[in-house]
């Protein structure tokens, strides 16, 4: 795979992944949505799905790694990084892409919940329903979670941990049944694979985080979020922004060590 391929791919895949990923977590949370309500379920298969079609149309290009923490696995296993940085650039860039389109898709319906009073407060507002999103979103604004992760309970030590979890369970299913016959990326079978496993990850380990499982898909769009023209939006909560960074890097590391010495 060339430089360009690889740079392409990544691009293609990610935004593809983010719009479909983000687009559920709209679709659920806008308030003139369809699907407004439609809960964790719909969330989960949505980010499955998300992840089959995007590794589907970006594996013949790239491999579709479509994570940094996919990227940094692969790179230990083997011990080549000399396209990490072209696999990094595409994958921030995909992700971001794909969250700007989600706003895009939804543009009215971002525009009619962030000017509903019972969503940012303010006069004529349900003082309940005002207290209530703000103390669930902490220092987040009321539509972040379209974009990126947030924890349920902020306790820095229990929140990296379960990325790291998470993202080794990811990457173990990866590597031992995901790749394609190169060993640089994901095969078809595997798409489908690693795109179960990351629903059965949502379904299960989920809850506390959010699953970010991946630096791009949260840091991408966090950065989209502050950038975009969003009334109201509210902040980006840059003080857990590394979590989801950081926590998948180790996991993606971890799990490529786990390999290693217990499969290779």
């Amino acid at each position: 795979m060339s430089s360009s391929d690889i740079f392409i791919g990544e691009t293609i895949g990610t935004a593809v992944l983010i719009l479909l990923g983000g687009g559920v977590c709209a679709a659920v949370t806008l308030k003139a949505s369809k699907a407004r309500n439609a809960g964790w379920l719909a969330i989960a298969f949505g980010w499955g799905f998300a992840v089959m079609t995007a590794v589907y149309i970006a594996g013949p290009l790239s491999g579709a790694h479509l994570n940094p923490a996919v990227t940094v696995a692969l790179a230990v296993k083997d011990g080549d990084w000399s396209n990490v940085p072209t696999y990094f650039a595409g994958e921030f860039l995909g992700a971001m892409i794909g969250a700007a389109l989600v706003w895009l898709a939804y543009y009215g319906q971002f525009q009619a919940h962030l000017t509903d009073k019972e969503i940012v407060g303010g006069p004529g507002a349900q003082a309940t329903t005002a207290k209530a999103v703000e103390a669930r979103e902490k220092g987040a604004g009321p539509v972040l979670g379209v974009f990126s992760t947030g924890p349920e309970i902020r306790n820095t030590v229990q929140n990296l941990t379960t990325e790291i979890i998470g993202t080794v369970v990811l990457l173990l299913a990866v590597l031992t049944q995901g790749l394609n016959d190169a060993g640089n990326g994901l095969g078809v079978l595997g798409g489908l694979i690693t795109a179960l496993v990351v629903v059965s990850i949502g379904l299960s380990l989920g809850g506390p985080t959010g699953y970010a499982i991946n630096p791009a898909r949260d840091l991408g769009p966090r950065i989209v979020h502050a950038l975009l023209p969003l009334p109201n939006k509210g902040g980006s909560d840059w003080s857990y922004a590394w979590v989801p960074v950081v926590g998948p890097l180790i996991g993606g590391a971890l799990a490529a060590g786990i390999y290693n010495v217990a499969f290779a």
